[in-house]
């Protein structure tokens, strides 16, 4: 038997205007014994709300309605996960593999260190652009194919990448590919939204972010040997490997998740259902006991029909236009959303200035490889790691130990409030130690931990990732000549400051965040709401 909540909008319009009602219609909770003649239906049609809930809806033979994602068992949610988890890594992945090719692509078009780093920026313009438009298209028409084209887009511009023969065809499969990978660096959070409550949240997105924080570390650790034994084209032929069999297992994995996509299956199932019985012989037909005309209809001389909840059915061109509003509307008004953004954005773009720093280093001071170069890079992997570690015993303790402070907005702020420490130490240490008197393990040892700020960061702000996406374009691109003007310690220590300063946002979250939200304009319309 499977369970929704039904509630019911008296249609003012024909069955042939579903979309007119939205602003006029009255709504409440079903009760299958009452009629008021004051609401009626015309056309002979009554329009049911549907959604996943608790009164009892007839289960009737041959339809096979969908459950709330949220009540899927542990195995099918990790089944569904799995793959969206090894997009988003070869996403991040695809990001910092390129600086492992950058001197093979400067030694054969004859162009500078900076030219060349501009396939990094166009990569993460491609994040930040493309989510806007394809996380509104989820929305309305649902994950999995969202998901399936974003690994083809993802395939498509790798492949541009590795057969090229131009710095232009590069620099336009490279944005090609950020606007494919970044679907899975975006959404795959809204589907571990779709699949887990808040309270069971915090795992599965320390897994989600430990997949897109590492994969900077993994793309480069892989290409750098890739690059150093094999001609540059193969770091590329590898990614589209690796993405085309991850696109195949998402088709043949990746379940829809998204609620409002379910329900409007289960209401075409449900109406097709109907509209059928409605022409068969009397005797035919459900009891009264289980029959839907018999439970939902409030006149007999009406027909129900269900559809999704009005607030799932926004047009393309509104929820277009709110996501573009919105946004914006929160970072110039709501000092939360402006302190993290900001937080995030230094966080985010340390993470990508490194693909440029790291490679400049090593190769200048210590004489590395392209191979021990990408070594260095595994730093990236154990500083993430212990990120995810740290993040995830921080939830299980808060949650056994203080189960109330565990509802509060601040306490996926506690670990923050020390981790994000990580940040400016490994900052500083590593402008301080890069130099060819101090052996080379020690800033590398500055990296990981600087990670594990990152991380740390990331995964406490993630709902607030994409509207400070924008600054991070540029940080590619500025690292290098910042590094070169400045010097490696005087470079180090500037970010490290600003890491430091930036370092008591979450304080001032957790010691004055209640004050904050009640001086909230959105926040009291929220809870009056």
């Amino acid at each position: 038997m499977r369970f929704f909540s039904v509630t019911r909008s008296v249609s003012r319009f024909a069955e042939s205007h579903p979309s007119s009602n939205r602003q006029a219609q009255t709504e409440e909770k079903l009760q299958p014994e009452r009629t008021e003649s004051s609401q009626h239906s015309h056309h002979g049609f009554e329009y049911v709300d549907l959604q996943f809930d608790l009164p009892r809806l007839a289960q009737y033979p041959g339809i096979a309605l969908h459950s709330s994602p949220l009540s899927w068992s542990m195995k099918r949610k990790i089944l569904v996960l799995a793959t969206p988890f090894m997009a988003a890594l070869l996403a991040a992945y695809s990001a910092g593999a390129y600086g492992m090719a950058a001197p093979a692509l400067q030694a054969q078009w004859h162009i500078s260190s900076v030219v060349v780093n501009v396939g990094i920026t166009l990569f993460v313009l491609g994040f930040a652009f493309a989510p806007i438009i394809l996380a509104l298209i989820s929305e309305l028409y649902g994950r999995y194919w969202v998901f399936l084209g974003a690994g083809v887009v993802s395939l498509l511009g790798t492949l541009g990448c590795a057969f090229t023969d131009s710095l232009p065809g590069m620099l336009v499969s490279r944005f090609i590919t950020g606007c494919g990978a970044s679907v899975f660096a975006t959404l795959t959070g809204g589907v571990v939204g779709d699949l887990f409550r808040r309270e069971d949240r915090n795992t599965p997105m320390a897994l989600y972010s430990l997949a897109i924080i590492m994969g900077t570390g993994v793309g480069p650790l892989v290409s750098g040997a890739v690059a150093g034994h094999m001609k540059w084209r193969w770091v590329f032929y590898l990614q589209a490997i690796l993405i085309g069999l991850t696109t195949i297992g998402l088709g043949l994995t990746f379940q829809e998740t998204r609620a409002n996509v379910l329900l409007e299956r289960n209401c075409r199932a449900l109406n097709v259902h109907l509209a059928q019985s409605e022409h068969h012989d009397p005797q035919t037909q459900p009891t009264a006991s289980n029959s839907i005309e018999c439970q939902y209809k409030r006149q007999e001389s009406c027909r129900v029909r269900f559809r999704v909840p009005a607030l799932e059915q926004s047009s393309l061109a509104a929820i277009i236009w709110r996501s573009f509003k919105f946004p914006l509307r929160l970072l110039f008004t709501e000092s939360i959303v402006f302190w993290f953004s900001a937080w995030v954005s230094f966080a985010w773009a340390i993470l990508y200035m490194q693909f440029a720093s790291i490679s400049l280093v090593y190769r200048s001071i210590y004489s590395f490889d392209s191979t021990q170069v990408g070594g260095v890079y595994a730093a990236v992997v154990v500083g993430s790691i212990l990120g995810a570690a740290m993040s995830i015993a921080q939830d299980y303790t808060c949650r056994r130990y203080w189960p109330a402070a565990s509802t509060r907005p601040q306490s996926r702020l506690y670990l923050a409030c020390v981790a994000t420490l990580l940040l400016p130490a490994g900052l500083f240490m590593f402008g301080f130690t890069s130099r060819a008197s101090t052996h080379w393990i020690v800033p590398t040892t500055a990296i990981g931990m600087f990670i594990a700020g990152i991380f740390v960061i990331y995964l406490a702000v993630f709902n607030y990732l994409v509207d400070a996406y924008g600054a991070y374009a540029s940080s590619a691109l500025a690292a290098q000549t910042m590094f070169e003007r400045l010097g490696y310690q005087g470079a180090g220590c500037l970010l490290g400051g600003v890491g430091l300063v930036l370092c008591l946002v979450p304080w001032m979250l957790c010691l004055y965040g209640d004050a904050i939200r009640r001086r909230s304009v959105l926040v009291q319309k929220m809870d009056v709401g």
